[in-house]
């Protein structure tokens, strides 16, 4: 999409179409409340993996001598809005949000709105944000093979060469997600997420990659 000069719009939008119909509206039921609760008192909804692994992912964003405030940035599962609307508090410009689900877009365009932010619109991305998407695909018994295969050519097909992948899970560890991304996109840096101890042996919360096309 070529971008006319001063236009900017606002594109929180649904683009994924590969979820079954009791995966989708568990989700629109979902954001349907959040956006209900956000109408009648101002919430804002819960921000996935917490508000420390957002920032930590902010932080090396802001600090990446690779990454321009005035990059594409596209975030997978955008829920809230939460991720991009503090990237454009923090002066990044070109954001879009994607989401499945239509109350998920409905409520990230409100919380925008309330803040007066709006987002250009690129077909092409330098980077790409996931924090939950996969993870939600990771969880459909017998299916998950062809929905990872949909969802890595998507998210080839979005980014520019060289361009940035972050993804956070919850579900699968670095090694393991390295193991379902080679082949299409490379290590270039994990960033450190909360440790916990049981037991004698140690863990993390969730795991946070940033890999390249």
């Amino acid at each position: 999409m070529t971008r006319k000069d001063n236009e900017v719009e606002l594109n929180i939008i649904n683009r994924f179409s590969i979820i079954n119909s009791e995966f989708f509206f568990s989700w629109e039921n979902a954001y349907r409340q959040e956006f209900t609760n956000f109408e009648d008192n101002g919430e804002t909804g819960e921000v996935w993996f917490g508000q420390t692994c957002q920032q930590n992912i902010i932080e090396w964003i802001k600090i990446c001598k690779e990454i321009k405030h005035t990059d594409a940035i596209v975030d997978l599962g955008t829920g809230n809005g939460f991720f991009l609307i503090t990237l454009a508090e923090q002066g990044f410009s070109c954001l879009t949000g994607l989401d499945y689900s239509e109350n998920a877009i409905t409520f990230a365009k409100a919380v925008a709105k309330n803040k007066n932010i709006n987002h250009i619109t690129f077909e092409k991305y330098q980077v790409c944000h996931d924090k939950g998407t996969f993870d939600a695909i990771s969880l459909m018994p017998g299916e998950f093979e062809h929905f990872k295969n949909a969802y890595i050519a998507a998210v080839k097909q979005i980014l520019v060469d060289s361009g940035i992948f972050i993804i956070t899970s919850c579900n699968w560890t670095e090694k393991q997600l390295l193991e379902h991304f080679k082949g299409d996109f490379h290590l270039k840096e994990v960033i450190p997420s909360p440790s916990f101890q049981f037991g004698g042996l140690s863990g993390s919360k969730y795991t946070t990659l940033v890999l390249i096309k």
